[in-house]
């Protein structure tokens, strides 16, 4: 891995000033499918995908920042605005997976998977660091639709986030910070069409957001992680493998409870469809890497024919 910072060492940089970098993975990177990935539906606030540039709104220790990412070859430039901005860049290797380990993943146990690794070999885990952000959109979207969890996200993030620096596409916003979530009066979260077991999850989850943040950060791997969220009123396998996947790159993270994850994986695998015990039946042979294989198995194109009418979403605003 090669880093290099494009601006002058050491020259002070006002907060609309941006910094450059150019990122050289030592692995193939398909920045779309690692990066866009963390997209939460075309209008996310915190995530626009402009063309071949891919710009994320976040919060640092140092302050607001906006990065734009844009692949060039075998490289990633990366330009980034605003008082975070240094710490932006510094984040960008993990950003792209450079933390992510396939040693001892053997995708030949199935011909789909294996051609599916053949034809992607720049599928990376991005690892974003921001486990509150990645808690709080989970939770947003249990047991609704996704139109309705990405609005109700595009709504909370817009309203009480801070708006991005930068000469963004668009105005975009950085996810509040936990005490913010805290805050959020309960006609807010009804106008975003938040139902009240997801509000008040959030709520109680923000009250620990640093000692959750910071446990996360020291545990050992995937069976302790998951200790720690599920020990939180709420949350259940699926908001913490939701979470682990997007905030750690944990590569064996599976959101078993999943509407469709579990058929999915069954049609790809197996050509029927199976439930949640059948499913980590099948992955069970890429322990370890269970994540990676479903990220093997959305890229191959293949999907169940859908046999009915999409699930229309309930409105409760109107009760």
């Amino acid at each position: 891995m090669t880093l290099t910072a494009d601006a002058a060492a050491g020259a002070p940089a006002s907060a609309a000033a941006p910094r450059q970098t150019v990122y050289r993975p030592v692995h193939p990177l398909d920045l779309l499918r690692t990066v866009g990935m963390l997209r939460r539906g075309a209008t996310d606030p915190t995530t626009v995908i402009d063309g071949p540039v891919i710009w994320r709104a976040l919060r640092t220790p140092a302050g607001l920042a906006t990065l734009a990412l844009r692949a060039a070859g075998d490289e990633v430039h990366a330009t980034a605005w605003g008082p975070g901005a240094e710490y932006a860049l510094d984040r960008v290797p993990r950003l792209c997976g450079a933390q992510d380990d396939s040693e001892g993943f053997d995708p030949s146990g199935h011909p789909l998977i294996a051609d599916a690794a053949r034809r992607h070999p720049g599928i990376r885990l991005a690892r974003t660091d921001e486990v509150f952000d990645a808690l709080a959109c989970a939770i947003l979207e249990q047991k609704v639709t996704s139109m309705q969890a990405f609005g109700a996200w595009r709504a909370l993030v817009s309203r009480f986030g801070e708006r991005a620096p930068g000469p963004t596409p668009r105005p975009m916003f950085a996810a509040p910070p936990a005490s913010a979530w805290r805050s959020i009066p309960s006609w807010s979260w009804h106008r975003a069409g938040v139902e009240p077991p997801q509000s008040k999850t959030i709520v109680r989850a923000a009250e620990r957001g640093e000692s959750i943040e910071r446990a996360l950060r020291a545990a050992v791997d995937g069976a302790d992680r998951d200790r720690i969220l599920t020990s939180l009123p709420g949350i259940g396998p699926w908001t913490s493998a939701e979470t682990r996947l997007r905030a750690l790159g944990d590569p064996d993270a599976v959101s078993v409870g999943d509407y469709h994850l579990s058929h999915q994986v069954g049609y790809a695998l197996t050509g029927t469809r199976v439930d949640d015990d059948g499913m980590l039946e099948l992955l069970a042979p890429w322990a370890g890497h269970r994540q990676r294989v479903i990220r093997l198995i959305f890229a191959s194109g293949v999907r169940e024919p859908r046999r009915g009418p999409r699930l229309a979403p309930e409105d409760h605003r109107r009760r």
